[in-house]
């Protein structure tokens, strides 16, 4: 799978997406990385990338003649990638959006915006406006590698195990993964559930079925 990222500050991904498991997806040839500078794209002597909005009001949005550049770079790299738009008035992330993403097996664009937005116009190119929950950063930098951290441990051989992802918290969107412990069996007075150590699968299955929470809608 391509990932290709539109930011202004690609130097904050490397130190993300270049380690644990997404460096291992990287290392594995499961996902290709690569960013692309939206202000290579900018206009003028200073490659301005961003304007006041028509109307008035604070605040600079990013102009649409850098990110269509940019978008079109990004498609003559991989033409049938599906663009995605980080953004607080997009869908919110759910684990059921990132399964149906990994499945998918088509590249991803990724568009992090910045400022005080964007000019609306460049909605046009986008499939997906994605966002991560309600609230504002100040860049799409953040949301854009939660969104790719969430997709590409999903990909095949990333996690190891076969059902590793298929257990875990939010697998069915209703709950969160149960309380779970390790050696020792004793630690500062605080002992794990005697249930856990039984060998008795059917009520080890029953404790954990209780014991784990509903999320949130």
């Amino acid at each position: 799978m391509k990932i290709q990222v539109i930011t202004l500050f690609p130097k904050m991904f490397p130190a993300v997406l270049e380690t644990s498991m997404l460096l291992k997806a990287k290392d594995l040839g499961i996902v290709e990385y690569s960013y692309i500078d939206l202000r290579e794209f900018g206009q003028g002597p200073r490659k301005q990338v961003d304007d006041t909005p028509y109307g008035g009001g604070d605040g600079m949005l990013l102009k649409p003649e850098p990110l269509f550049a940019a978008v079109e770079r990004a498609k003559s790299n991989d033409k049938d990638a599906t663009v995605y738009l980080m953004t607080p008035v997009g869908e919110r992330l759910k684990q059921k959006t990132v399964r149906s993403i990994a499945k998918e097996k088509t590249g991803m664009i990724i568009i992090c915006a910045h400022y005080e937005g964007y000019d609306e116009r460049i909605t046009s190119l986008v499939d997906r406006q994605i966002s991560i929950g309600d609230y504002v950063l100040t860049g799409g930098e953040i949301p854009a590698m939660v969104l790719v951290d969430s997709v590409v441990r999903l990909l095949p051989g990333v996690l190891g195990g076969e059902t590793s992802a298929e257990i875990e918290s939010f697998s069915d969107d209703q709950t969160l993964e149960f309380p779970q412990y390790t050696r020792p069996e004793e630690f500062r007075d605080m002992k794990v559930p005697g249930v856990l150590l039984s060998g008795h699968h059917a009520e080890i299955e029953k404790w954990r079925d209780t014991h784990s929470k509903k999320a949130d809608n």
